[in-house]
């Protein structure tokens, strides 16, 4: 899938660039990254001995080409997860380089986690935006921000109705950073038909039915079971 950000330029001439690698569970080098005991050691307060990693993703911010389209909106990851409780649930996110302001660093809108699952959809930039890209609609321009700046290997972890998002990078380097979310494998699947998911889903279910074969009939919730990886203890639902 390509980057907006790098839609009609990849920066090197002969050369292709990759800005994100999603659902690296079987790559057993990256993988090491959500076994590491720094990382478990905090994990398992929120989900408890037996965690399944659920999602991973690789990130190489690309530099912004001015059209401010290398930001990720301000979203919620529960929205993408057809799994609860949300108490359950954790990410972390751990810079691999000097991360600020400058290169695009997480920005949270703090408390958030304790409200609702919000309504999503398509920010209408004048830039573009990334597939799936999907962020809170309605949520209070006011509200105080906290941009996390980090350190390579810092890591943060948060709940997963938490507002966040990450702004542009206005330089001319990639901005690299991995994270994980996790969630307790005693938590359960629900059905998002009629809720603020069932967009994404449909847009999910459409794309693995381009992939895999339009007869393939294939839920939103088998996509997830099939990509989920055991890390420690016992797999139970999920």
């Amino acid at each position: 899938m390509r980057d907006v950000a790098i839609a009609k330029s990849e920066f090197v001439a002969d050369q292709k660039a990759v800005t994100k690698v999603q659902g690296f569970h079987n790559d057993e080098v990256l993988f090491d990254y959500c076994t590491l005991p720094e990382i478990l050691e905090y994990t398992e307060c929120f989900t408890g001995p037996n965690i399944m990693a659920m999602h991973t993703m690789l990130i190489n911010k690309p530099p912004d080409p001015g059209t401010k389209s290398s930001r990720h909106p301000m979203h919620q990851d529960l929205y993408y997860f057809p799994f609860r409780p949300a108490e359950k649930i954790v990410c972390s996110w751990t810079a691999m380089e000097k991360v600020n302001r400058e290169n695009g660093c997480l920005v949270v809108l703090p408390g958030t986690h304790k409200g609702p699952l919000m309504q999503h959809d398509y920010p209408e930039w004048e830039g573009g935006v990334n597939k799936m890209y999907h962020g809170v609609r309605d949520y209070s321009p006011d509200h105080p921000r906290v941009h996390l700046e980090m350190e390579a290997g810092d890591t943060v972890f948060f709940h997963p109705i938490l507002i966040h998002g990450s702004g542009m990078n206005r330089t001319k380097g990639f901005r690299k950073a991995i994270s994980c979310h996790y969630a307790a494998s005693d938590c359960h699947y629900i059905d998002v038909t009629g809720t603020v998911q069932e967009k994404i889903a449909t847009e999910v279910e459409d794309v693995a039915k381009r992939k895999l074969g339009k007869d393939v009939q294939i839920a939103y919730q088998d996509l997830w079971t099939l990509k989920a990886r055991s890390v420690k203890g016992d797999r139970i639902n999920l």
